[in-house]
């Protein structure tokens, strides 16, 4: 009897199947002559020898697979010529080195036809620091962001599922729309679930279906329709309730306690063995995540900011000795706070937590608050909520008592202060204020996204879902100097991303506002020494090829 042909999907199965056996054959090669060359999938060979950067990087630390072994792998790191040095992301073929590949889908889609080059070059990288001098090394990059050529998943494969964790943000709305209609529309993926509550939700709700149609006009709304929470993380219940539904792509949107849980979902599935991509898509309105540029729901923030700031200064100015007190976002960055009070040009004083003030004394909060009224007639005044904790009386009793995901549970310095300016010139009789006191938290929070953040919300869901196609996995995304990367999970983790005192903007909003800095020139002269760059050490030790950090980034 005549055999039949093989189908299209059959000769491609077959032809990923044989690149992944190949590649494992090569791995073992390169595992059994120690590790000085590199696997095919990590190759950089195009793009070190035509930018003529000589050899090809070695690799720090080899891929292993882990499923059976139940260990963690380090962060992989590649290491090139120049001081070049890229910190890639985790791959399923890590840990499941056999799977087959196949065509990427958006080859044939029509909308895509008129792109010049259809997918990004596997040896694209985003470096981390732009601004260098002649002798500086390459330094960090990262793996940049956007479609392959061939997928480790097929359509009608994939079975995905969305959550959001933590609080509000403009934004997660159109992040879920664009996972949603990006895998439907791009790839032809038909199992789409949201999961309800934030990570609880994973093992005691119940789940919703999500189509295009589902999610058409979402983006118009604030909040998210998924429901979320703080807390409820059990990292086996989630990985139980993963492999139990058969998902196999999780894209998990939060902040960095969450992606802090990510990571640890990540590697649990990593210990298992299981065929399941996990993706990060970074959240938080303080726009204190590191490495990326800035977080989606920050400009609409500082857009609504606007008018609590414009009530009150109209509030101000329209009676004699009027204060209007504005507390903004930002329990330990104050960029929201910054940002408003540089767009809005009505601020007389930016309070943040990264620069300490005093308010008794020369040169304190007071004293000027008295001057600026002496001078104007009226004052405003935006706080971050983070801002004073160490000058509230029961600061240090409050900072022991914690929320759901960890973070500090802080007084309100919007009300502390009020109260001081109030209780100061009453007790002085220097001067009779009008104080108004406006905190519109909850009303930022809850409100869409603007123009600006629905593109950036839908750029960041589209780097997810192209990366958890590609098979790339325990990741989060984000633009890094305007190009969109994938960042391994630890380094967002680590630290949180600051004002910087000693930095130009921070220079800029004092001249706006004529207030002085409130600390002394030893603060600052400590500050200056903490903020300073590498550079200095790296031009001493590069030659030697130790001591070098390529991890602190410019503001």
């Amino acid at each position: 009897a005549s055999k039949s042909k093989p189908t299209e999907r059959e000769t491609e199965g077959k032809k990923g199947r044989e690149e992944a056996h190949e590649e494992k054959q090569r791995r073992e090669r390169v595992e059994s002559s120690g590790g000085h060359r590199k696997p095919n999938h990590l190759s950089l060979r195009t793009s070190f020898s035509s930018a003529g950067y000589g050899s090809v990087p070695r690799v720090r630390s080899d891929r292993r697979r882990m499923g059976s072994e139940g260990k963690t792998a380090p962060p992989k790191v590649i290491c090139g010529d120049a001081g070049y040095v890229l910190e890639d992301v985790p791959h399923l073929v890590d840990y499941l080195p056999d799977l087959p590949t196949y065509p990427n889908p958006l080859q044939n889609n029509p909308a895509y036809s008129v792109v010049k080059q259809y997918f990004v070059n596997a040896d694209d990288t985003v470096a981390q620091k732009i601004v260098v001098h002649k002798d500086s090394p390459r330094g960090t990059h990262f793996r940049r962001a956007g479609p392959r050529q061939r997928v480790y998943f097929e359509s009608d494969e994939v079975h995905a599922c969305i959550v959001t964790c933590g609080g509000l943000c403009p934004g997660l709305n159109t992040v879920i729309r664009e996972i949603v209609c990006g895998l439907y529309d791009m790839y032809g993926v038909r199992k789409i679930i949201g999961i309800n509550g934030g990570y609880r939700g994973f093992y005691s709700c119940n789940t919703i279906d999500l189509t295009p149609k589902s999610v058409n006009d979402i983006h118009k709304r604030g909040g998210t329709i998924l429901g979320t929470s703080r807390g409820g993380h059990d990292t086996s219940k989630i990985v139980d309730s993963i492999e139990d539904r058969g998902v196999n792509q999780v894209y998990i949107i939060g902040g960095d306690g969450t992606q802090k849980g990510a990571s640890v979902i990540f590697e649990e599935i990593q210990r298992r063995g299981l065929k399941v991509a996990v993706a990060g898509i970074p959240k938080t309105i303080d726009n204190d995540i590191v490495v990326i540029d800035k977080s989606f729901g920050f400009d609409t923030a500082v857009e609504e900011a606007q008018r609590a700031i414009n009530a009150a200064h109209v509030e101000a100015e329209s009676v004699e000795n009027g204060i209007g007190v504005v507390k903004l976002m930002g329990r330990n960055s104050g960029f929201i706070a910054m940002y408003a009070t540089l767009a809005s040009r009505d601020v007389d004083c930016c309070l943040i937590p990264e620069s300490p003030f005093h308010l008794e004394g020369k040169g304190g909060l007071l004293a000027f608050i008295e001057r600026r009224l002496k001078e104007n007639g009226h004052m405003v005044i935006v706080v971050a909520e983070g801002a004073g904790q160490e000058l509230i009386t029961e600061s240090m009793r409050s900072m022991e008592h914690q929320d759901a995901s960890g973070n500090k549970l802080l007084l309100d310095v919007g009300l502390w202060l009020s109260h001081k300016i109030k209780d100061h010139f009453a007790r002085n009789q220097k001067m009779t204020i009008n104080l108004k006191y406006i905190d519109p938290t909850y009303m930022i929070r809850a409100v869409p996204s603007n123009a600006s953040d629905n593109v950036y919300c839908t750029l960041l869901a589209h780097s997810a879902l192209h990366g958890t196609m590609a098979g790339y996995t325990g990741f989060t995304v984000g633009p890094v100097n305007g190009r969109h990367a994938y960042i391994p999970f630890h380094r967002i983790t680590g630290k949180q991303n600051n004002v910087v005192i000693t930095d130009r903007m921070w220079a800029r909003l004092l001249s706006s506002t004529n207030q002085p800095s409130f600390i002394s020139q030893k603060d600052t002269e400590d500050a200056k020494k903490e903020d300073e760059p590498p550079t200095r050490l790296l031009d001493k030790e590069n030659s030697h090829g130790v001591g070098i950090d390529f991890n602190t980034s410019a503001n």
